[in-house]
């Protein structure tokens, strides 16, 4: 996990991006998110959805990632899986895995675009040219799979990881959007189209606008020498939090109401990432991107606030006792 981390920090202090595809938040966001949702949740709920998680499909590799032992607490082992789990669903995107990767990965899953010219300043939706994306219908799907209590603890564990990482996936105002254009009349891909390096770029040099949202937190708040990946993520959530407290965001919650988060997020697009001084072949002015990380940091923060309520209101039970061991 260090070694990862170490990785994202050598990528925050760079200023170049890459061309990559749309993986949403980068482990360092989901993770953030992840941690927040962990502090709104209560014991019981805490205990149920591990519980439920580690009750996974052993194909899915899902429970593999929960510490029995080692030398943290129970309880850091048990958030420190919780935050991998917000992950999983860009970790099955690994093709080397190929029956996990065929059976789990869901492309279309991670996003849910709004199709749309940008026209004097203003949005008009246009009829979609393709496929937009899943994510608010997967979201209601799964989350009646985990208020149904006929439902099997595996199926809820795979649903669960699904909401938790999609959930955050919408909360970037890219995974939301596809803007239409001369140059990308069927849509630009959620800002994948829209580069930020010079026209002619070698393509492996390229810069994109969804890889700098993605990546945002990791710029702005690298990780420090060999600091653990752990407290690393501790202390980005914890200056998230303090700067958009749970009291603040509450009304904006919308529990249960994916099609809202979606057009929330969906609302940036047009107000703060295609904004006037965003050119394309170039790279965004510090003022911009001072702005883009304001509007991500309220965004993690709603993210991990919505989730952890969401568990809240479904996972928030005792527990049922440990089955009997058997000799």
């Amino acid at each position: 996990m260090q070694s990862t981390f170490r990785s994202i920090a050598l990528i925050g202090v760079l200023t170049v991006f890459s061309a990559l595809p749309a993986v949403a938040w980068d482990d360092v966001g989901h993770k953030i998110t992840a941690y927040i949702a962990w502090q709104r949740m209560s014991q019981n709920a805490r205990d149920n959805v591990i519980r439920i998680l580690r009750a996974a499909p052993e194909d899915s590799n899902l429970a593999a990632f929960y510490m029995s032992y080692g030398p943290e607490p129970e309880a850091t082992r048990k958030r420190e899986y919780f935050e991998i789990v917000s992950t999983w669903a860009d970790i099955v995107r690994d093709r080397d895995f190929e029956t996990r990767y065929k059976k789990y990965h869901k492309g279309n899953w991670h996003y849910d675009d709004t199709f749309w010219k940008q026209v004097n300043g203003q949005v008009v939706v246009q009829p979609s040219p393709g496929e937009g994306g899943q994510a608010v219908e997967r979201l209601v799907a799964f989350d009646k799979v985990i208020r149904d209590a006929s439902a099997s603890d595996e199926h809820k564990a795979i649903a669960i990881a699904w909401i938790m990482h999609i959930g955050g996936d919408i909360h970037q105002p890219l995974h939301t959007s596809a803007r239409i254009t001369d140059v990308e009349p069927k849509g630009d891909q959620g800002g994948n189209l829209f580069l930020l390096t010079p026209q002619g770029t070698p393509r492996p040099d390229q810069q994109n606008l969804h890889w700098f949202w993605d990546s945002i937190v990791a710029r702005n708040f690298p990780l420090q020498g060999d600091e653990c990946g752990r407290v690393y993520v501790e202390a980005a959530a914890a200056r998230l939090m303090k700067r958009h407290p749970f009291q603040k965001m509450q009304g904006r919650l919308a529990l249960g109401r994916y099609d809202e988060w979606q057009k929330q997020s969906f609302a940036y697009n047009n107000t703060d990432v295609f904004r006037a001084d965003l050119k394309r072949f170039e790279p965004p002015s510090q003022q911009y991107r001072r702005n883009a990380y304001r509007v991500s940091e309220q965004q993690l923060a709603l993210a991990g606030y919505r989730l952890g309520e969401t568990m809240n209101a479904v996972f928030n039970f005792v527990p049922p006792p440990p089955a009997p061991r058997t000799r």
